[in-house]
């Protein structure tokens, strides 16, 4: 696969943007900073991660109680 302009219209973009000027990003100080940002993503996953941990021990726990419930031995009539 070929990578450029293929057609007139590309060629005309690529001649008309080829002398923009462009941040760079990497001399750019962030904002945000990356250890605590990092931080708050771990701390959001762990969160996601032990509410699913939680679902999954509570839907296991209704399901033996209603499988319990359900298949209980029901008492036989007397017979006479």
């Amino acid at each position: 696969m070929a990578v450029g302009a293929r057609d007139y219209i590309d060629k005309l973009l690529v001649k008309k943007y080829a002398d923009e000027k462009v941040d760079n990003h990497e001399a750019m100080e962030s904002m945000v900073n990356p250890e605590k940002m990092l931080e708050a993503m771990n701390d959001v996953a762990m969160v996601q991660r032990n509410m699913f941990m939680l679902s999954q021990k509570l839907c296991a726990t209704c399901y033996g109680i209603n499988a319990k419930a359900r298949y209980k031995e029901k008492p036989q009539a007397a017979e006479g």
